[in-house]
């Protein structure tokens, strides 16, 4: 099976890369913005993701195009117009990719979204699911809704397969972002106050979302499907920072204090979406992904957790 990857040189990407270039049943190429042949044997040089790229040569002979590039998402923006920079990319550059698919007689389109998608918090106990009303509400979780409207409307016009996949956050070897900045902390052994903090966060280890992808490309039952990917358990953020420094080898120094005085003292301190990610709930439901897929993650959280310290995956 031709499989077209894009996004190739991200941290997923990266590790899709690897994962099926190793598959017998599979021949894979990759579009990038610049050549790096070591990537991959089959590299198209296309110059980015907008509205204009041509993806002609990329795409032909291909029957899968699994879409991982995208504007990332950005704490602190600084552009004049956010949303209108992640449309660019996001919405317009992937509806641009898709219909160039269609024309390319592609039979399926793997669209890598986010659970922003579905919005910011859950209360506890109450995940979100992939039938559930999206409610994105930040420039990056909108650019990421308004594709997933345009690919499926544009499957129902072309025939052509979409499957989207939302993950939470998703966490391995090399991460970045506030997952790595955790990482350090527990790693330098300085005490943080957040030792009795009691929320649920679903979150995605990088082989079980590499694992779910491999298992869209061909599964007859993932045909114009929202999948919502995860672990399938939920860690608190104590439970996180422990997990953390188990798999390190070294002890998580957490110290209680109250939810409520954290999240005070963060809102006064401007830190408010940054207290959200640490004490607020954001579950997802896997269900329908294990279901429909006959599919279960292959790893555990602690087993996700110790190899993002391993040397070699």
């Amino acid at each position: 099976m031709n499989i077209l990857l894009t996004g190739a040189t991200g941290f997923l990407g990266s590790v899709l890369v690897r994962a099926l270039s190793r598959r017998k049943d599979m021949s894979l190429a990759v579009a990038l913005r610049t050549q790096k042949p070591s990537l991959c044997s089959t590299t198209h040089v296309v110059g980015g993701c907008s509205s204009d790229t041509d993806w002609s040569a990329a795409l032909a002979g291909q029957l899968v195009v699994v879409h991982a590039l995208a504007r990332a998402h950005i704490m602190k923006d600084e552009v004049p117009d956010p949303l209108a920079e992640y449309r660019r990319v996001n919405f317009d550059g992937t509806l641009n990719l898709a219909r160039q698919a269609a024309a390319a007689g592609v039979k399926r389109f793997i669209f890598i979204s986010s659970i922003k998608v579905n919005g910011e918090a859950t209360a506890l106990g109450r995940p979100f699911t992939a039938n559930a009303v999206p409610a994105p509400e930040d420039p990056y979780g909108i650019s990421k809704l308004e594709a997933e409207q345009g690919l499926m409307q544009l499957a129902a016009e072309t025939g052509m397969e979409v499957v989207i996949i939302r993950p939470p956050l998703v966490y391995g070897p090399g991460v970045k972002g506030s997952f790595a900045s955790m990482i350090k902390l527990v790693d330098k052994g300085i005490p943080l106050p957040f030792g009795a903090v009691d929320n649920k966060r679903s979150l995605v280890g990088i082989d079980n979302l590499v694992d779910l992808i491999i298992r869209c490309i061909g599964h007859p039952a993932a045909a114009n499907q929202v999948f919502l990917a995860g672990d399938g358990a939920d860690l608190s953020t104590t439970e996180l920072l422990r997990g953390v420094g188990r798999a390190m080898g070294k002890p998580a120094r957490l110290f209680p204090v109250p939810a409520g005085m954290l999240q005070l003292g963060a809102t006064l301190l401007g830190k408010k979406a940054m207290a959200q990610r640490l004490l607020g709930s954001l579950q997802v439901d896997i269900s329908k992904t294990c279901e429909l897929l006959n599919w279960k993650p292959p790893y555990t959280v602690e087993e996700g957790l110790r190899r993002c310290f391993e040397p070699s995956n």
